[in-house]
This record gives structure tokens, C-alpha cells and sequence, in this order.
């Protein structure tokens, strides 16, 4: 069993940068990839970014304007999210999720391992 809790979202103003902090706990070991997530007021949680946990391998849209980076720390069990000029409808809860199996990244339904969310709100 896997473990996730996310931290760092706060509020910040336009262009301001933001990293946010997601650390795994349990069977670690299990883990094939991470993800970040998202999910503002009236939307459907969106995909952001993810990574492979044993390799550099990673995954994104376009829609994300290339202003996110994932980033990963195996030895701490850690993974982040490096925001930059962020904007007013980067405002949403943020979500931290975990694949342990081999499936596709940028699918919703692959995660089964979930943290609670953290808030970023961008005030202009």
C-alpha cells in the first residue's frame, strides 16, 4: 500500500513561481509512475504532468503552456511540481497520484493511489 500527502499550495499572486511537495510512504517499491493533477471549481480534475518512478521519462500537454515542470527524488520518496508565471485559472486544488502497474500516464482511471490535495489560488 501506498501512501501520498502533497504540500506547499498557497496563495500567490500573477507571475509569481510555486514548487509544490508530494511525498510516498508504504510499498514504495510498487510504484511505476507518478502524476500531478489538478482540479479547479465547476471542472474536471485535469492531468498535468507525470513521471516514470525508475525512469527520467516524462509526460505533458501542450495545454499547460510548458510553465510545469515534475521533477522526482526516489531516495526521499518525493516528487514535485515546479510552477511558473502562474496565472489567475491556475487557481485549483492539486493532487498527487500514483500508478502501480504499468498503464498509461496521461489516463485518469491508470492512478489508484491518491493524496488529499492541496490548494493554489492565484490572486490578481
Amino acid at each position: 500500500q501506498v501512501q501520498l500527502v502533497e504540500s506547499g499550495g498557497r496563495l500567490v499572486q500573477v507571475g509569481d513561481s510555486l514548487r509544490l511537495s508530494c511525498t510516498a510512504s508504504g510499498r514504495t517499491s510498487s510504484i511505476y509512475a507518478m502524476g500531478w493533477f489538478r482540479q479547479a471549481p465547476g471542472k474536471e480534475r485535469e492531468f498535468v504532468e507525470a513521471t516514470l518512478w525508475t525512469r527520467s521519462s516524462t509526460f505533458s500537454t501542450s495545454s499547460m503552456e510548458g510553465r510545469f515542470a515534475i521533477s522526482r527524488d526516489n531516495a526521499k520518496n518525493m516528487v514535485y511540481l515546479q510552477i511558473d508565471r502562474l496565472k489567475p485559472e491556475d487557481t485549483a486544488i492539486y493532487y498527487c497520484a500514483a500508478i502501480t502497474s504499468p498503464k498509461k500516464v496521461t489516463d485518469i482511471s491508470s492512478y489508484d493511489t491518491w493524496g488529499q490535495g492541496t490548494q493554489v489560488t492565484v490572486s490578481s
